[in-house]
């Protein structure tokens, strides 16, 4: 029998208010529960005491007998030092370039910054003026002259 301390819903539409019982993991959300153990009312402001009630001594019983709490439990839990604080990742490692890729683009950004350079000083060595046409030699000028004859 593995058991969760989790919130249970309860109040009306658009009121909720959360019991947080001790249950196991396969029972539904508001079905059946071994014990209440707190309340959390999202309702109230952050800083009231009736925020969120915990009952410190049946919770710490319920971990050490093997309870594993639910993420927003676990953050409750650990704000009253009951727990060490949930630990998130910013990135997962399995999601992190392979060695191929980092060695590609450590190369991609060593070539980038010497490039500028390169094509910067050759560019200043063989500038050139570059001559302009006249609007009137490109373009329709000469089927006008055909036109008018």
């Amino acid at each position: 029998m593995a058991l969760k301390i989790r919130l249970a819903r309860g109040g009306a539409k658009k009121r909720p208010f959360y019991r947080i019982v001790v249950a196991e993991n396969t029972s539904p959300r508001d079905g059946l529960f071994v014990e209440k153990v707190g309340t959390y009312n999202p309702m109230v402001p952050k800083d009231h005491p009736q925020r969120l009630t915990v009952n410190q001594d049946r919770v710490k019983h319920w971990l050490s007998v093997g309870a594993r709490p639910t993420d927003r439990v676990h953050k409750f839990l650990a704000s009253m030092d009951l727990m060490p604080s949930y630990e998130i990742r910013d990135q997962p490692k399995k999601s992190a370039p392979g060695k191929k890729r980092v060695e590609r683009e450590a190369e991609a950004a060593a070539s980038a910054e010497t490039e500028p350079l390169e094509k910067a000083t050759s560019e200043v060595d063989t500038e050139q003026p570059v001559e302009e046409t006249p609007a009137e030699a490109i373009g329709s000028g000469g089927e006008e002259e055909k036109a008018a004859e």
